[in-house]
């Protein structure tokens, strides 16, 4: 357990459980619209490490790393108890030309420079359910941990406009809740919600698909990509200091603020509270 280090403690403010969590988690983006090394790493876990529960690389970023850093970024996190997040890059794996071998080769090299969470997104491939259910398997068979990325718009994830994202269309956010309590069956520690075509890329958010999620899966098993300030600030509002979100890194600041009370827009200032 790691206790919090605040000393303006005697200053009222919501009380987080202490890491490891399993509500309120928040793990941030590492790096990809940016680089980041170690040492930009320590200043973030050196002022705000006890909000950061996990780092996700992103886009197969830590591909290109010289494996020396990448191993010493990984060896920060778990010094401070953060768990680390490969991110969705699997789905690059997958399109090789034997994907088995391809795929045990990766999660035996992910396994050997430390990441603890693989990320088994679909955002950008049409996989049969059984199919991703034993890619999740595969995970866990390796002594890793799976993390779905379910969402309910196709091409997800990277840098595709809005107006072609439009052209794809939706799926019914009943897809989710059925692969949801699948993965979760499997044994599922949490489910990542992608963010396009719910609160990103679209014309008007998706609350209605939220609330379902929420009313058909654990809480806890479910965490909710929010990349934009407005939205994380919805989910705080919405559902409280405890929900699940990932955020970019330079946003650690600003939602830790919004969790415990101290801060936030016209809607959450003073408004934010919780009952240990």
């Amino acid at each position: 357990m790691i206790e919090d280090p605040n000393g303006f403690g005697f200053i009222r403010h919501n009380v987080r459980p202490l890491k490891p969590r399993k509500v309120g988690v928040t793990e941030i983006r590492g790096p990809y619209y940016s680089a980041m090394g170690k040492r930009h790493l320590e200043d973030v876990f050196e002022t705000m490490g006890y909000h950061v529960d996990g780092v996700k690389f992103a886009g197969g970023s830590f591909s290109l790393f010289p494996e020396d850093r990448l191993r010493e970024m990984i060896d920060l996190c778990h010094t401070n108890n953060a768990y680390v997040s490969t991110g969705g890059w699997i789905e690059h794996v997958l399109t090789q030309s034997d994907a088995h071998s391809a795929v045990d080769r990766y999660l035996q090299k992910c396994k050997e420079v430390g990441f603890d969470v693989i990320e088994v997104s679909s955002g950008f491939l049409s996989i049969p359910p059984d199919d991703w259910l034993r890619v999740v398997d595969r995970v866990h068979n390796a002594g890793l941990i799976a993390k779905p990325e379910c969402g309910i718009q196709f091409g997800a994830g990277g840098d595709t406009s809005a107006e072609e994202l439009e052209s794809f269309g939706t799926s019914d956010p009943a897809k989710i809740i059925q692969m949801g309590k699948r993965f979760i069956d499997a044994g599922v520690e949490r489910i990542m919600i992608e963010s396009e075509g719910i609160t990103e890329n679209v014309k008007s958010w998706r609350t209605d698909v939220i609330q379902q999620i929420l009313r058909d899966l654990p809480p806890e098993k479910v965490m909710f990509e929010a990349a934009d300030p407005p939205v994380f600030n919805w989910y705080i509002r919405e559902f409280g200091a405890h929900v699940n979100l990932f955020v970019d890194h330079s946003q650690i600041v600003q939602l830790s603020c919004l969790r415990t009370g101290i801060w936030g827009m016209a809607d959450t200032f003073g408004k934010i509270t919780t009952f240990p």
